[in-house]
């Protein structure tokens, strides 16, 4: 934007904005909700003051939002330059855009070339370039002469005696220089790379050689009489292009009071020590460096290497080593930056020492704090309202973070004592002396000690095996004071401790605390932290605590575990994740290859750095994702509203009265009442079906009826005997096929033994089986003679089920084998999903945290031992179903084939698994999560089932729906929160001393105030839409026809290409 002036014509200012809001195309009646216009808003001079006037053209061109709406207006000159300022600062116009275009009363174009996307015939500026690269490399050979027809003298002075000899790399279009220029061209740049012509070629020279000194404590140019000269002459100072040897003086004439440290700070350089400094940094290389390190995860000696290769990269004149003494000031530079921007600075009664623990971390902005951004009255509002002034926090802890066996706490003690989110280290020990001897409990759960596959202790070399961290679990933010080191795997002292600390002094009064084995640290937990700090908000009475486990880690647990501690089935919870601290290790990971080299105290820095800008790159893109949450709930809130109520219409009101009371009962107390998402399925075991047999028997004997045709072996248990030899056949066949041709002689003696073994039982089964069905022998000879005798887990046993219609017998001993195979099924399955939830975990771990070839192989040894258990339950499983059906057919029952589905490889995977050949979008569950086990159930067993199963989801689908609306509700006051705590930051800015960077800091915080509050304006009516197609569907079922429509019109278009038309057709967008 900008004003004008022209001969014979009035000063106008001209705006460019964005009209988000869907227009109409001119000249047509179709409608393009998506297409961008650019509107220039055009203000005149007029005999009283300003005219606005606003034309609006379609372009993708510098879409920026503007912060204002401007109507047809008269504005006095003063009331212009004020919008001018405050438009000019907040909207972020592109000032070339402006001059280029609309300045000269022309149209924005409608693309921009420079942002074409890529098409099928790849990067269109990419193939125009490779027709110029001749010309390209001709160019940058040519700048290494003098050029074409180069002037001999110097272009500055133009005095034919002094020959332009020297240039500067880093000045535009300075040209050839003679000595004398070039030194006062850089009085004020004396940093800058020159070149000496040395009538062949360039070859580098320093300022310090040609007789530039840097006089400090005097204003530039100005000589001191009596210079202290820096001491050896050989004052090094390490820039961001180049390691630079300076004549370098000191003020001694004493008009300036400063010392030699105040003196080189006073020019933007830090000194590598406080006496007699040889030694400094530019600010800018800082300020580089320190950003590039958040960013990148680059290491302090791959930035310095870097500047010393741009200083020489030939290995000849290599500059001289300033490595230690840059790792120093970057060190000192950091920790003054956190301090500097966290007010510390501005205190006039406590000195840098007396700093408060946690007192530098950065808070979050949206989550609740008491007297910042919570309204008033916040503690009495009503209970099914306190979730929006509740703290969600997260737990999780990290094995790639290590750190090496090197230095000491004497030797590194760090410069940030607690003062930000790493634990001060003496009161953090002393609390672990407390808790050494302690051991962990087992896991009531599933496998949750595989975590120790991170080794119980670091292993050979290392003092730590990782950190642990709490986290604000919506907004990913580090909390204050809630990171340690772990120095023997992941023990709940460790979380206990940074919990503890990370909530000190806090009121709230809802907690919603997440965990990967919450289930199990949650046991005893207060018990531990009321031995640790009695005055723990956790332990106050009011307050009220609710223990969830990450969605991502879910899967891993227990039936019982996934309904009590789902996101999903919590109310309040909305629809977090509990992920946060996994989104925070993908980009703390890249560090670790330098932070495990570092001494204890060191690391603990670079640490509070690093989560100190994560927590400052959340809160500037707090805009752009509070928003994108309130998009995915208002725009599926319709969709599982209107399925939940759809679902009650069929359920008769009495359930509905009798079920919606037991679950607020449960969401009210979970401790005391029964869970409702939890189905109280029959599930048989053979163990229980065998007693079931065995006191069948028994009571028979007891009226005097006896079957048993052996007085050893009766028929259920010479049912059971031939169940158990099958399964011993298995596992030889597994056993003998894990030999090989250089086998040991131990294993094959090993498997010999076992076979021998298993042919002797053998014999003794064929011997009792001709007691109860003799025709067996029959079958027994009619089978196929070989010349080489069948091994011993190939024999046929000729069990019920094999003998089918072939010959007739008792039909008592298919009814023991179909209760027993029943069993055995289902067991089979249950085998098969706990291994499969171990598997998924041990995956998990692998790939997270292990690292190294010891760790690796541990973990895939025990991953084969788990996958051998899934393929011995899968073979059972499928024998079992095998002998169902037939026995099915034998005894004529129905259905069996549909309640045991066939399990192929393709089935067997866990919860998070998807299908092979299918993505993420299309992950089905597979069947064997779904199985019902209510075998043997009667009619009225089944009725009942089939109504707990509609409980059960109608539970679900009204959680659904809950946490979707208390999701609306949750971001909406999070805005609000935000809105708040950067109002609360901007007036504590003002309060304090040294106006110029508080007042900035001020302005900063009211700057990112105002640019979240224009862009949340459409939060209202976009949330009314929502809640507007809640309770009229007709609404939403609009709304998808024309997303339908839409996504088909998408599919169904025609790329063309440079080549001609084609008929490929887009691709699903669900892919």
């Amino acid at each position: 934007m900008g004003r004008t002036h022209g001969s014979g014509k009035k000063e106008k200012l001209k705006c460019v904005t964005h009209v988000p809001s869907p227009v109409f195309q001119q000249g047509s009646s179709s409608f393009h909700p998506s297409m961008p216009m650019v509107r220039v808003k055009k203000l005149k001079i007029t005999g009283s003051g300003f005219k606005a006037t606003d034309t609006r053209y379609h372009s993708d061109v510098n879409a920026a939002i503007a912060a204002f709406t401007w109507k047809e207006t008269v504005l006095s000159d003063s009331q212009m330059d004020a919008v001018w300022d405050r438009v000019h600062q907040s909207a972020g116009w592109d000032q070339g855009y402006v001059d280029s275009f609309v300045s000269m009363d022309q149209l924005p174009p409608e693309t921009d070339p420079e942002l074409l996307k890529t098409t099928r015939n790849g990067d269109k500026a990419m193939h125009e370039w490779m027709q110029h690269a001749d010309a390209f490399l001709q160019a940058l050979i040519t700048l290494e002469g003098r050029g074409q027809s180069p002037a001999d003298c110097c272009s500055r002075c133009q005095v034919p005696e002094a020959k332009g000899r020297y240039r500067c790399l880093c000045c535009d279009n300075l040209g050839l220089l003679c000595k004398l220029c070039i030194v006062a061209a850089h009085q004020y740049s004396p940093l800058h790379r020159i070149e000496l012509w040395n009538e062949v070629y360039f070859v580098k020279v320093s300022l310090k050689s040609l007789g530039l000194r840097i006089q400090l404590g005097h204003p530039v140019s100005e000589r001191c009489p009596r210079p202290n000269m820096a001491w050896g002459d050989d004052f090094v100072i390490v820039d961001c292009d180049q390691i630079h040897q300076v004549g370098l003086d000191f003020c001694g004439c004493g008009r300036s009071s400063k010392g030699q440290v105040e003196q080189l700070l006073e020019r933007r350089l830090y000194p590598a020590t406080v006496v007699n400094p040889k030694t400094a940094v530019t600010f800018r290389a800082l300020e580089t460096f320190e950003l590039l390190q958040y960013e990148s995860k680059l290491s302090t000696y791959e930035y310095y290497q870097t500047i010393s290769r741009l200083t020489d990269n030939t290995g000849l004149c290599v500059p001289k080593d300033r490595y230690p003494t840059f790792l120093r000031i970057v060190h000192q530079w950091r920790h003054l930056k956190l301090l500097k921007r966290t007010g510390r600075g501005h205190d006039p009664i406590r000195g840098v020492s007396e700093t408060q623990p946690g007192e530098c971390a950065l808070l979050c902005p949206p989550c609740p704090h008491p007297g910042i951004n919570l309204p008033e009255g916040w503690e009495n509002v009503e209970r099914g309202l306190k979730f929006l002034y509740a703290l969600n926090l997260a737990l999780d802890a990290n094995f790639r973070m290590k750190r090496k066996d090197c230095s000491s706490e004497a030797a590194d003690p760090g410069l940030s004592k607690g003062y930000a989110y790493v634990v001060e280290e003496s009161a953090f020990q002393e609390y672990l002396k407390k808790h050494d001897k302690e051991t962990e409990p087992k896991s009531t759960c599933s496998r949750h000690d595989a975590v120790n596959l991170a080794d119980i202790r670091p292993g050979h070399g290392y003092a730590c095996s990782g950190v642990a961290t709490v986290e604000c679990s919506r907004h990913n933010a580090k909390r204050p004071l809630a990171v340690c080191d772990m120095h023997r795997g992941e023990r709940y002292c460790y979380m206990d401790y940074i919990t503890i600390l990370s909530i000190q002094l806090c009121l709230l009064k809802l907690f919603f605390i997440s965990y990967d084995i919450a289930c199990q640290w949650v046991i005893h937990l207060l018990e531990r932290i009321h031995q640790t700090d009695p005055s723990s908000p956790l332990l106050q009475p009011d307050v009220e605590i609710r223990f969830l486990v990450p969605k991502f880690h879910l899967p891993a647990h227990i039936p019982a575990c996934r309904n009590r501690f789902a996101f999903m089935l919590t109310p309040g919870a909305g629809l977090g994740d509990g992920e946060a601290p996994e989104r925070g290790w993908g980009e703390l990971n890249p560090l670790a290859t330098s932070t495990r080299e570092m001494g204890p105290g060191t690391r603990r820095d670079t640490l509070d750095y690093h989560f100190g800008d994560y927590n400052w790159r959340k809160t500037v893109r707090l805009g752009a994702s509070l928003l994108k949450k309130l998009k995915t709930a208002t725009s599926d809130v319709a969709e599982h509203v209107i399925a939940h109520q759809e679902l009650e219409a069929t359920i008769s009101p009495d359930k509905l009265r009798s079920w919606t009371d037991a679950m607020v009962a449960w969401e009210l107390d979970p401790a005391n009442n029964p869970n409702p998402y939890e189905v109280a399925v029959k599930t048989p075991t053979q163990a229980a079906v065998r007693r079931q047999l065995a006191e069948e028997e028994e009571k028979a004997l007891r009226s005097g009826v006896d079957f048993s045709l052996s007085d050893e072996v009766s028929p259920c248990s010479l049912i059971a005997m031939g169940i158990d030899l099958e399964g011993e056949q298995r596992s030889l066949k597994t056993l003998t096929k894990s030999l090989w041709d250089h086998s040991q002689d131990r294993q094959i003696t090993r498997v010999k033994l076992r076979s021998n073994a298993l042919t002797r039982k053998l014999e003794e089964w064929f011997s009792l089986l001709q007691l109860y069905i003799p025709t067996t022998v029959t079958l027994r000879k009619r089978e196929p003679q070989k010349k080489v005798p069948p091994k011993s887990f190939e024999v046929q046993l000729w069990m019920p089920s094999q003998i089918g219609k072939l010959v007739s017998f008792d039909k008592s001993l298919a009814e023991i084998e179909y209760k027993l195979r029943n069993a055995q099924a289902h067991e089979a399955l249950g085998v098969l999903r706990r291994n499969l939830q171990i598997r998924a975990t041990l995956y998990d771990i692998k790939d997270r945290w292990l690292r190294g070839q010891g760790a690796n192989t541990r973990a895939l040894n025990a991953l084969a031992t788990v996958q051998a258990r899934i393929t011995a339950a899968r073979d059972e499983y499928r024998q079992a179903r095998t002998a169902l059906l037939a026995l099915a057919d034998l005894l004529g029952y129905a259905k069996v084939d549909q309640e045991f589905l066939p399990l192929e490889d393709k089935d067997i995977r866990s919860m998070v698994e998807a299908e092979p050949g299918s993505g993420e979008t299309r992950r089905t569950l597979s069947w064997i999560w779904r199985q019902v086990n209510a075998a043997d159930a009667t009619e009225e067993e089944t009725q009942e089932f089939v109504a707990e199963t509609i409980r059960v989801e109608w539970g679900k689908s009204r959680a659904r729906a809950q946490r979707f609306q208390e999701e609306i509700d949750l971001v909406q006051e999070e805005m609000n929160r935000t809105l708040r705590f950067f109002t609360w930051k901007a007036a504590d800015w003002r309060r304090k001393g040294l106006k110029a960077y508080a007042e900035r800091q001020a302005v900063l915080c009211q700057s990112l105030h105002d640019a979240f509050k224009h862009q949340w304006a459409g939060v209202p009516s976009l949330v009314k839409s929502a809640r507007d197609e809640a309770k009229k569907p007709d609404l939403f079922y609009q709304r998808k026809q024309k997303e339908f429509e839409k996504r088909n019109k998408k599919g169904d278009k025609v790329f063309v290409s440079d080549s001609g038309p084609s008929s490929s057709i887009a691709p699903d967008p669900l892919d």
